[in-house]
């Protein structure tokens, strides 16, 4: 037998998630030589992803686009798993696999949920955390809505917000390397020296100690990557030119209050003929993205992101930080 951790749902949260009341670490007995269900596997976990959209799922019910996380249960994510048994077709013993994941450390996948993974050869000898960020789902994020919504030309220029995380570092090399010049906002003046240093952005400043209207009205633009909302979008609708394209990948300065900011110049949109385009990227077709970013990625071609590892499972600390903005990058739980 060996110990095994896991993140229980506990509570819902009213706004920010309190680490050791809403998310609660939890210790069990765990049979690591069992052998895999029918079609099935046993795994050890390798590494798993933290996400804002996770925030949506600590609730009680509902309708939405991802289903509740079941209370008194370990929540799930994407992350890369070592298979210890299995007797699931194609995937044997030593093999990684991606897809969604209990937060524990070792797990039982039925024949069910194995339909759901991916395995990784990572021929492209990639660090595993990459996998469940700008090579996983935060990068197919990017990858996907970038081509498929803001349809870049070279020459143009995109404003991304909320840049240090995850998707935004992905979506700032991407746009480079289709030929676009970058705004970028972030919440500290060490992410916009990050951002400046290590991505080569060309106008990169602080949001809470800048006037992002002033910043934008000052630099033309002609798409933008929302990852905020709220004022910041308010502020795009008044400065974006003509004919410009919005991508809505999210909303995190909504997640965790009480009162929705209400946007004041929507008929912007109409007035300036624009495309204003929300996407969930589970429904998307992503094919191309692992035959194309990865490869980037190990080449060089695409600067490798940001990530900050946390050591094994917290009380979700880790995860209250990454909501309030007290991490830079793609925020990774790793097991080796």
């Amino acid at each position: 037998m060996v110990r095994n951790e896991q993140l229980i749902f506990a509570t819902t949260p009213n706004e920010y998630p309190i680490p050791g009341e809403t998310l609660r670490k939890e210790t069990s007995d765990f049979d690591a030589t069992q052998s895999a269900p029918s079609g099935g596997l046993v795994t050890k976990t390798v590494c798993l992803s933290l996400d804002p959209y996770l925030r949506g799922r600590l609730r009680d019910g509902g309708d939405s686009y991802v289903p509740a996380f079941e209370k008194g249960k370990p929540i799930e994510n994407f992350g890369i798993s070592e298979v210890l048994s299995s007797s699931a077709e194609g995937i044997k013993e030593g093999d990684r696999v991606y897809g969604s994941t209990r937060f524990a450390e070792y797990n039982i996948f039925t024949a069910d949920q194995v339909k759901g993974l991916k395995v990784i050869k990572n021929d492209e000898k990639l660090p595993w955390t990459t996998w469940v960020g700008a090579a996983g789902m935060p990068g197919q994020t990017a990858w996907w809505a970038l081509k498929h919504i803001g349809q870049p030309k070279k020459g143009e220029t995109i404003f991304v917000s909320g840049a240090s995380g995850a998707v935004g570092q992905l979506v700032i090399a991407l746009a480079h390397s289709a030929g676009l010049k970058v705004i970028a906002s972030a919440g500290s003046d060490e992410k916009v020296d990050f951002l400046k240093s290590h991505l080569n952005v060309e106008v990169a400043f602080n949001y809470k100690t800048k006037q992002t209207l002033e910043i934008l009205k000052k630099n033309p633009f002609q798409i933008y990557w929302d990852n905020i909302g709220g004022e910041t979008l308010e502020n795009v609708l008044a400065t974006i030119e003509s004919k410009g394209r919005i991508i809505a990948c999210g909303a995190a300065s909504q997640y965790n209050t009480r009162t929705p900011y209400g946007i004041k110049n929507s008929f912007q949109i109409t007035a300036k003929s624009l495309k204003v385009q929300g996407f969930i990227i589970f429904t998307e077709d992503i094919t191309g993205f692992y035959d194309e970013v990865p490869k980037l990625i190990a080449e060089g071609k695409v600067p490798e992101p940001k990530e900050h590892h946390v050591k094994g499972l917290d009380q979700g600390e880790a995860f209250t930080a990454l909501l309030k903005g007290d991490s830079t990058g793609k925020v990774v739980y790793i097991f080796e």
